[in-house]
């Protein structure tokens, strides 16, 4: 092998200008959210502990560094191919573009289109050059939507993972800090870029680094450290059994959800403690759980009761496979919807990462199977009210944002009786301090004014498809069509305003344009349809589209007075439920005040606090 030569680059030096390849032996871009958010917490995480509101910019140049790792070039023909390192690189591009269509044309913006792409005779190129990618990449640099639904893989998981980041950028990078991010970013986080002379070399370093001497995982060590605890050989045997077969069967639900589902399990059980909410804070229990849960175990042995080989036989055989058993469980019950287990969905569609450890911490081994899923869904119902309460109040629900409260729950329930669960659970919803009348700490929010904005847009969708398949259900539907209505492709259903955006036309009851867009832009004025509708009748007038609106989900055809006609289980449902649904033959003002206050009924009903009773009954 020829010399190589490695060196420490920050991400403006690493891609100013630049144009990276991509070799043959290449994989698909293949990140999925867990990875991209993984990468953004680390990021945001990083940067909050030196940011403050009053530093000046120039005091970015003091925060502290982040070493995201190793590229592998190599130079010839005249090109630079990234031998290594490419899902990096091209999520860090993702990120840039991120940043870059925030900011806008704010004055103080970050010029960032120089590390996205380079413009040579008056042709860009993206800095990760391949052609395939180019349209996507076009599409969302100028923030457009990109129908995804037929390119190759790579195309697919890069629009996918554009959309999550805008879900997953923490609320604390906000207006303010937003060119203290792009600034930190480009400037203090670091890649050791190392460069080969010649396409041997390159491939020779391609194959060690993702072929040989693979280091054994945290999920290795912590087996090898429970059975060499075991002296029984018969007993180890057993228990290594029991191991394999509940990690095999983890890993055919996807990559890294063995590790993710010991981790739920011991944080479940046995987490003590929380890292404390202020800068500088030491990671507890929680949190190393997170990050080194064998060593974990290993230093906090006594505590979980592994004290002789019949309790290390115990710890895998019998606790281990009762708890990674009922994670698989809530594992497929997040993906589609399972008969009982129908909240773990209802939550999951929050993209909300944190709830297993919270639904494992009230099981116990001893549970009879109809207990556990009671306790399941007693607990998933909690989540789903809590929620669906923030998302209305304009709180966030990332992992920083909930990982202290969910310790909080996740102590309190720990091992409870199903009786004992939902008064501690009453009494957590009202800790919270929000529900659909607002926050009570006097901050804006509430069902009353929830609209569609660049936050809310992500909760928006979930909320409306719940009333929407809800009241379908209770109108005599019979089968739950929420996954239709989240799905993506072509076949996606979209956010649907019903009035048009064309200000004219409304004049008479709005003094401004921007009044106008504020009071369109409620959650009373939208509905969901399938993307195909908004593009052939979204921009005509209300009374144009009413009649096709009749054609489609119950919600929708609600607006159309024919719906009041033959529809005996709805006009029951109605009667029943005491929600005054009418007709709209127009739309005006007072009609979306009036749909409004019909959506605030029907969530209050939906996320009734009542369920927590009705689950334990």
């Amino acid at each position: 092998m020829k010399e190589i030569g490695g060196e420490a680059k920050t991400i403006r030096e690493l891609l100013s200008g630049q144009r990276y390849e991509i070799d043959y032996y290449q994989r698909e871009y293949r990140w999925q959210r867990k990875q991209l958010q993984e990468l953004i917490e680390d990021l945001t995480e990083q940067f909050l502990e030196s940011y403050d509101t009053e530093h000046p910019r120039k005091e970015v140049q003091k925060y502290g560094h982040y070493f995201l790792g190793s590229v592998v070039l190599s130079k010839h023909d005249g090109s630079t191919y990234i031998v290594d390192g490419q899902q990096r690189m091209t999520t860090l591009s993702l990120l840039l573009i991120q940043l870059h269509n925030r900011q806008g044309e704010r004055p103080d913006r970050v010029k960032l289109e120089d590390l996205i792409y380079a413009e040579k005779f008056g042709e860009k190129t993206f800095n990760i050059a391949v052609p395939e990618r180019t349209p996507a990449m076009e599409a969302l640099f100028s923030g457009q939507e990109y129908e995804a639904a037929s390119a190759p893989e790579s195309v697919q998981n890069i629009v996918a993972r554009y959309r999550d980041l805008d879900e997953l950028m923490p609320d604390e990078i906000d207006e303010h800090a937003l060119p203290y991010f792009a600034d930190w970013l480009i400037e203090n986080v670091h890649l050791v870029e190392i460069v080969a002379t010649t396409d041997e070399d390159a491939y020779l370093i391609f194959e060690t680094m993702n072929d040989r001497g693979l280091s054994l995982t945290p999920l290795d060590m912590l087996k090898g450290y429970l059975l060499a605890n075991i002296s029984d050989p018969h007993k180890r045997a057993e228990a290594a059994k029991v191991w394999r077969q509940r990690i095999e069967a983890l890993r055919q639900l996807g990559k890294d959800e063995d590790a993710d589902a010991v981790k739920a399990w011991l944080r479940a059980c046995y987490a003590q403690s929380v890292r404390e909410r202020h800068k500088g804070a030491e990671n507890k229990d929680f949190e190393r759980i997170g990050t080194e849960f064998h060593r974990w175990v290993a230093s906090n042995a006594e505590f979980i009761g592994l004290n002789t080989s019949d309790d290390y036989f115990r710890f895998v055989h019998r606790e281990m496979d009762f708890y990674i058993r009922q994670y698989e469980r809530l594992r497929k019950a997040s993906s589609q919807p399972m008969e009982g287990l129908e909240p773990v969905y209802h939550v999951a569609c929050f993209n909300f990462t944190l709830q297993y450890p919270v639904l494992l911490a009230p099981l116990k081994v001893s549970d009879a199977p109809e207990l556990v899923d009671k306790k399941l869904r007693l607990v998933a119902s909690f989540l789903d009210i809590l929620l669906a309460r923030r998302a209305v109040n304009y709180l966030s629900m990332t992992y920083g944002a909930m990982s202290y409260a969910v310790f909080l729950v996740m102590t309190a329930i720990r091992g409870r009786r199903l009786e004992e669960l939902p008064p501690l659970l009453r009494q957590k919803l009202e800790e919270a301090g929000c529900d659909f009348d607002g926050a009570r700490d006097g901050r804006r929010g509430g069902f009353a004014s929830f609209a569609l904005n660049q936050w809310s847009k992500r909760y928006i969708k979930v909320l409306l498809a719940r009333m929407t398949d809800y009241l379908e259900q209770q109108s005599g539907g019979e089968k739950s069509h929420l996954p239709k209505y989240l799905a993506g492709g072509k076949a996606r259903f979209e956010v649907e305003h019903i009035w048009a955006n064309h200000y004219e036309r409304h004049r008479d009851e709005f003094a401004s344009e921007a009044d106008f867009v504020d009071y369109r832009d409620r959650i009373g004025g939208l509905l969901l349809l399938p993307k195909s509708f908004n593009a052939s009748y979204g921009d005509l007038p209300y009374d144009k589209k009413l009649k096709h609106y009749f054609g489609q989900n119950l919600l929708a055809k609600s607006l159309h007075p024919d719906c009041y006609e033959h529809h005996p289980q709805f006009l029951a449902y109605r009667e029943r439920s005491g929600i005054a649904f009418q007709p709209h033959e127009q739309f005006k003002k007072a009609d979306l005040d009036e749909r409004q206050a019909l959506y605030r009924k029907l969530a209050d009903e939906i996320w009734s606090v009542a369920r927590l009773d009705e689950v334990q009954g």
